[in-house]
C-alpha cells in the first residue's frame, strides 16, 4: 500500500509546468504525449506540443474534445498524468496515465486508477475501458487490483481492460 497521499488535480496553467518539467525529466516524449514529427527528444517544440495538448482539454468532459486530464501527485510533488475521455456515447469513459520512471512500482498507479474510477463514477459512467500491452505488466497489475476484466487481442500484444466505476469512493481535487 502507498504511505503516501496519491491524489489527482485537474490540469491548469498553474500546474502544466510542474508536469512538463516531470515528463522531460523523467520520461520518454513518446510514453506522454501523442507522435510529434521531428528529431528525438525534448525538443522546444515537442514542449510547445505537450503544453497545447494538455491546454486543449482544459474544458474538461463538458469541453470540446470531451477529455480531461489530471495531475498524479505522490506526497504533494506532481509524478504523472492521468486522463477521462468520453467515448461511446455519454457513459462509457476511456482511461490512460503515465508515471515518471522513478515513480514507478510504488503503487501510485493503481491508487490513481481508483481515483479515475470515482471521477468516471461521478460523471455518471458506466463503464471505464483502457488499452495496453501484455509486456505493460506494471498498468496490467494497476487494472487487476481495480477489478478489470482484460480482453487480449487475437494474435497481438494488445490489451483491453473494462472496468465499473465504483458507486462511491474518494474524490480528486479540482
Amino acid at each position: 500500500m502507498v504511505a503516501q497521499v496519491v491524489d489527482l488535480r485537474r490540469v491548469n496553467q498553474d500546474s502544466l509546468e510542474d508536469l512538463l518539467a516531470v515528463a522531460v525529466a523523467d520520461a520518454a516524449p513518446d510514453e506522454v504525449m501523442p507522435p510529434v514529427a521531428g528529431p528525438p527528444g525534448w525538443t522546444a517544440g515537442r514542449q510547445e506540443a505537450f503544453r497545447d495538448w494538455h491546454r486543449a482539454r482544459y474544458g474538461g468532459l463538458a469541453g470540446p474534445l470531451r477529455e480531461s486530464t489530471f495531475t498524479i501527485r505522490y506526497d504533494g510533488a506532481v509524478v504523472g498524468s492521468a486522463r477521462l475521455a468520453l467515448r461511446d456515447g455519454d457513459d462509457v469513459l476511456e482511461t490512460g496515465m503515465w508515471l515518471g520512471r522513478s515513480h514507478r512500482g510504488r503503487g501510485i498507479g493503481t491508487a490513481a486508477l481508483r481515483l479515475l474510477l470515482a471521477e468516471a463514477a461521478r460523471a455518471g459512467a458506466r463503464a471505464v475501458v483502457a488499452d495496453t500491452k501484455t509486456h505493460n505488466t506494471a498498468a496490467l497489475g494497476a487494472l487487476r487490483r481495480n477489478g478489470a476484466t482484460l480482453i487480449a487481442g487475437h494474435g497481438t500484444a494488445e490489451i483491453h481492460a473494462e472496468l465499473s466505476p465504483p458507486s462511491s469512493a474518494p474524490t480528486a481535487n479540482q
